[in-house]
């Protein structure tokens, strides 16, 4: 009688079988391509050969293709078959035993672990709705909040950022603490005064990983169970959607051309609200004196804290920046900026001016959060402050970015005549229009995007649907003129 042996299994019944040789002949077929027990290696893989027998191994257990208590072949055995060494097999096995998969005793063989069959998963289901997107290639975007990154000095930004990482000591690669680099803090006191008038001291001031990141952490900061928070009706979509996903009972104060209404305000269950005056996102307005003192008497009669988004002021086309609403009362502000407007978004630095009775629950919120921002860009942003390239690069912006607002305003009279007009202040990187009469909502913006044009209707920002039907909003900033005008014209196709 032949007894043909092809894997693990067989050499397991061929050892019983072993005393009775004299009685079978016992034939051993070498796998081909190194295949045996579902083990087939890529010898040419990044992967280890030993990771990959412990892969295949594992996964046969928690299937059920092995099954409790069975023995596997000794490593001599194992390797042959492989055609690998008896150390990669013996790797293969201290990984398995290692992390419990196999029982090992003295004298014995190795076997399969009780309690690794795992149950096979139900079938996930998708959200074809939003998990499939149709791919767009936009002839016209005007998407908000686009700098101009092709105007952005990125070598300078590379020597500074080389510069200082060559400078760096050593226990400056390590935790620097919450609150971010001194040298950044003072030089954003310095810049903050200069371009603002507002009167900063450094340790007031908080480095975050952005607006958005700075909004997480206020929103973990002031939360209280079962509070509301006041926000601007439109705001921005984004920021509200921090603010719910943190539990936030939302109430929406209206908002007109000159920003929040405050004869609408009503903290009697409000422990904050999010403002944005210097430059009302989407509408534009710059919130007036008289509201502005309205607004700090409401937070100190509720005792509540306002949170001042400075939603890219920095780009006014007409005067000076809008002095921040913090400059009132710094002990009920807290004033939120960042430089992905100002300088490109993948910087992710931003900062917070914050009262102090807060900074000690800040501290250790961050630090249990992310510990801090990378000092390495801190520290070229320290520098690029410090010696007034960043006043230079705003000011060229500026005067860039006010060309193609007028370009836009200049392109948008010849095609559509007088009907529309344009809102808020003349700063930022866009424009919000209005059509009286028309209806620009969700459909429309899909139809525009179907058609390769990105655009945004202010009802998209709205909490109250129905109040700003009649509104575009159109980003530019990052726009040529001659991609301005070509937009416009595509725009206007779809609306004729």
């Amino acid at each position: 009688m032949v007894i043909t042996i092809i894997n693990s299994y067989d050499i397991m019944v061929a050892n019983k079988l072993v005393l009775q040789q004299n009685q079978f002949d016992i034939i051993f077929i070498e796998p081909i391509g190194g295949f045996m027990w579902g083990i087939e290696l890529q010898r040419k893989n990044e992967v280890s050969l030993a990771r990959q027998i412990y892969q295949v191994m594992r996964d046969q257990m928690t299937t059920g293709q092995l099954k409790p208590g069975e023995a596997l072949p000794a490593t001599r055995v194992m390797a042959k078959q492989l055609s690998v060494s008896r150390n990669t097999v013996y790797e293969a096995y201290e990984m398995l035993s290692a992390e419990g998969y196999l029982v090992t005793r003295q004298g014995s063989q190795t076997r399969v672990a009780e309690g690794l069959r795992l149950e096979k998963p139900a079938p996930v289901r998708e959200d074809l709705s939003s998990s499939v997107q149709p791919a767009y290639e936009y002839l016209a975007d005007f998407r908000t909040g686009q700098p101009d990154l092709q105007r952005f000095p990125r070598h300078l930004w590379l020597q500074l950022l080389r510069t200082a990482t060559e400078s760096f000591p050593a226990k400056q690669w390590g935790y620097t603490g919450p609150e971010g680099l001194p040298d950044l803090r003072e030089e954003l006191a310095a810049w903050l005064f200069r371009s603002r008038g507002l009167v900063v001291h450094p340790q007031d001031i908080f480095i975050t990983a952005g607006a958005t990141q700075a909004l997480h952490l206020l929103a973990e900061l002031l939360f209280e169970e079962g509070r509301e928070i006041l926000v601007e009706d439109p705001c921005h979509i984004g920021m509200l959607h921090v603010l719910q996903g943190k539990g936030f009972k939302i109430r929406p104060i209206p908002v007109d051309n000159h920003g929040i209404q405050t004869q609408y305000l009503d903290g009697s269950n409000a422990c904050a609200a999010y403002v944005t005056p210097s430059h009302q996102f989407p509408l534009g307005g710059i919130l007036p004196a008289g509201r502005r003192a309205e607004l700090i008497q409401f937070a100190r009669d509720n005792d509540l804290y306002l949170i001042e988004d400075d939603y890219d002021s920095e780009f006014r086309y007409k005067g000076t920046p809008v002095a921040p609403l913090c400059s009132m009362d710094p002990g009920r502000v807290i004033y939120v900026g960042t430089f992905s407007k100002i300088l490109f978004p993948a910087i992710r630095i931003g900062y917070v001016v914050l009262p102090r009775q807060l900074q000690t629950r800040w501290r250790h919120l961050r630090t249990h959060t992310d510990v801090q921002n990378p000092p390495f860009e801190q520290a070229a942003l320290a520098e690029y402050l410090r010696t007034r390239k960043l006043d230079r690069h705003v000011q060229k912006m500026r005067k860039l970015y006010g060309q193609r607002r007028q370009t836009l305003l200049q392109m948008f009279e010849e095609v559509f005549g007088k009907t529309w007009s344009a809102l808020g202040d003349a700063a930022g990187l866009h424009i919000v229009l209005q059509f009286p009469g028309m209806t620009f909502d969700q459909t429309f913006a899909q139809h525009c995007k179907e058609c390769g044009i990105y655009i945004t209707p202010v009802e998209y920002h709205s909490i109250h649907k129905g109040m700003h039907l009649d509104k575009l909003l159109l980003g530019y900033g990052h726009l040529e003129a001659d991609e301005i005008r070509k937009g416009i014209l595509l725009l206007h196709k779809q609306m004729g």
